[in-house]
């Protein structure tokens, strides 16, 4: 088996693309990762804080390493010190990172290119699986998450604090992606195959980050619960 670590956000497509990847019998997946913001120790979008990580990774039986960074540092200083922590996983016989990418082959590229310059390899288990075959496989696992953050151009706040099940794929509008693969909902999973127990949380506050449209016709806001 090759010795992995995941990429781990805490969300729904991280959780399946684990539990796949321990399934297949292809990976020894020796850590959890994730990166979190300096100053705040919560995941970007997803909302989710250092505790609940940790928790989830007790759960799950496998070590978290959490690396801060700077949401404020310059690409470059940003892409340069995530290198050298993946080096660092790389000198511990780490030879395989894994994520939860479903099909934005630009990301995967991306990836691939980051994770060779510090001679590491990046695999994807949920790759070329369809949006509603990677839903499925979700909630057929027993899976159980809730929604952090949504996109307020795509989706109403109502969709906020929701649980992921077949009733909340029905609701979703036209048009958006049902995965969530841009942007549309973050999420939070708390149990389901590869968790021991689940993980006790509550929703300690909601609120709104507003940020200037693409278009620049405005303001693009998101609204976000805060997990305890």
């Amino acid at each position: 088996m090759k010795k992995a670590y995941f990429n781990w956000s805490g969300g729904k497509d991280s959780a399946l693309a684990l539990y796949r990847a321990l399934q297949s019998g292809e990976y020894e997946v020796s850590l959890l990762f994730s990166a979190v913001k300096k100053g705040d120790a919560r995941l970007a979008m997803h909302e989710t804080g250092v505790d609940l990580l940790k928790k989830q990774a007790a759960s799950i039986g496998i070590p978290l390493v959490v690396w801060e960074w700077n949401p404020a540092s310059p690409v470059e200083e940003y892409r340069a010190a995530m290198g050298r922590q993946v080096a660092q996983l790389r000198e511990m016989g780490i030879e395989t990172a894994l994520f939860g990418d479903l099909y934005l082959e630009e990301l995967r590229v991306h990836r691939e290119k980051n994770c060779a310059a510090s001679g590491m390899e990046a695999a994807f288990p949920l790759w070329g699986m369809g949006a509603e075959q990677v839903m499925g496989a979700f909630v057929a696992s027993g899976f159980k998450g809730v929604v952090t953050c949504v996109d307020g151009a795509v989706l109403g706040e109502g969709f906020l604090g929701r649980a992921i099940d077949e009733e909340f794929l029905r609701d979703l509008p036209p048009g958006a992606d049902i995965c969530g693969e841009n942007g549309e909902y973050h999420s939070f999973v708390f149990d389901g195959p590869i968790f021991q127990a689940p993980v006790p949380f509550r929703v300690s506050e909601r609120g709104y980050r507003e940020y200037p449209d693409p278009a620049g016709t405005g303001t693009h806001r998101f609204w976000h619960c805060r997990l305890a």
